[in-house]
């Protein structure tokens, strides 16, 4: 099966682990989705992540842990949103002064740079622009 938009499958199958209450998401890997699953595990919203290569497998697999808070009845995600920006028909790029600001600093702008891809407000910092990939909160 294609996959036109790698980026979107990625955040979507995150969306529908949230929202079954799954402790892991499998998807296949790419260097893309990896530093994206680096960026959300650096800023707190999830647990863990690796990338899986087996022998038996044709093409690497990214597994993410979700991260819960509360105890059993209460427990409640910590990712609430997760939005695609910048998509293959309609790409989004932004200066630096440009960079969107997230439920005012609550949350976080993905943005792939010449300097890799880091949050808006890294981007920022290092002065660059980007492409907008996502929205997390």
């Amino acid at each position: 099966m294609s996959i036109n938009d790698p980026i979107s499958d990625m955040l979507t199958r995150i969306r529908n682990g949230v929202s079954n209450n799954q402790a892991v998401v499998a998807m296949p890997a790419s260097k893309m989705k990896a530093e994206i699953a680096r960026i959300l595990k650096e800023e707190g919203f999830i647990s863990a992540y690796e990338v899986v290569d087996g022998p038996k497998v044709p093409q690497k697999i990214l597994r993410i842990n979700l991260k819960y808070v509360g105890e059993r009845r209460q427990r409640r995600a910590v990712i609430t949103g997760l939005v695609r920006i910048s998509k293959p028909g309609r790409r989004i790029y932004s200066q630096k002064k440009e960079i969107p600001w997230v439920r005012s600093g609550m949350g976080i702008a993905i943005v792939s740079t010449p300097k890799g891809v880091m949050t808006g407000q890294e981007a920022r910092k290092n002065n660059v622009g980007g492409e907008v990939l996502c929205k997390v909160w």
